[in-house]
């Protein structure tokens, strides 16, 4: 895999902005390759504070290697405390573990528009604030962004619930604290359900992309035997 001809990428977009997820098995493909992959889309961008990819600082590590204890992971959307998140994550396989250590992605177009009419009326004009959280910034990096909490996608033009993990939702527009949390909380519910839920199980040579806009993620830590390692890359979005 080498950088995509335009057509690629706009193909690649679009079933990003009505699917969310494109998984492209069997890529067996380098950090330098990766990086033309990603930058077909766009620029790339880092979140501050992650763990670079040695000579790649466009790129993170995401690993369990030396730990003690496995990483913990809650459904998110990656670096919504920005004013810009970045539109689109993608990760390499470096190391697939034995077993376990699969990736969840949540329809959030399907969580929209499986609500209730009335609370679909309801959340419409509302907005999220996003702040960050676990990481060691510097003092001049942004740490929080207000987002719409519906919100159409640019391609697509179809609505999904933009959330995060609870702790990364720190307000809701026109809503008290007490029921501004127990609203994050129910549309997370809502939106990760099982039968809302994507899991993929992860092989050697898989490239994963997903559309921030269009769904949130996790990994399931659970259970993990053996080394997972994955490279990660981001693209803004144009603005």
């Amino acid at each position: 895999m080498d950088a995509l001809t335009a057509a690629q990428t706009d193909l690649l977009r679009n079933l990003l902005a009505h699917h969310g997820v494109v998984i492209l098995p069997d890529q067996h493909i380098d950090d330098d390759q990766f990086r033309l992959f990603l930058r077909s889309f766009g620029k790339t961008v880092f979140t501050e504070g992650e763990t670079p990819v040695p000579g790649h600082p466009d790129l993170n590590v995401i690993s369990n290697v030396g730990r003690t204890t496995p990483p913990r992971s809650q459904f998110h959307v990656d670096t919504s405390y920005v004013r810009h998140p970045p539109a689109y994550t993608a990760l390499r396989a470096v190391d697939v573990p034995e077993q376990g250590g699969q990736t969840l992605f949540s329809n959030q177009f399907r969580a929209f528009e499986t609500l209730p009419a009335d609370v679909r009326e309801n959340l419409l004009d509302r907005t999220v604030t996003h702040v960050m959280t676990g990481l060691e910034l510097d003092d001049d990096a942004e740490t929080s962004a207000e987002h719409p909490l519906c919100r159409v996608h640019p391609v697509s033009k179809r609505t999904a619930l933009y959330l995060s993990t609870p702790q990364r939702c720190a307000a809701v527009s026109g809503l008290s604290p007490e029921e501004a949390e127990y609203t994050v909380a129910s549309l997370l519910e809502h939106s990760t359900r099982e039968d809302n839920v994507l899991r993929h199980n992860w092989s050697p040579g898989d490239v994963v992309m997903w559309d921030n806009r269009a769904v949130m993620h996790r990994a399931d830590h659970s259970g993990v035997v053996g080394d997972r390692v994955m490279h990660r890359g981001m693209v803004a979005e144009a603005v």
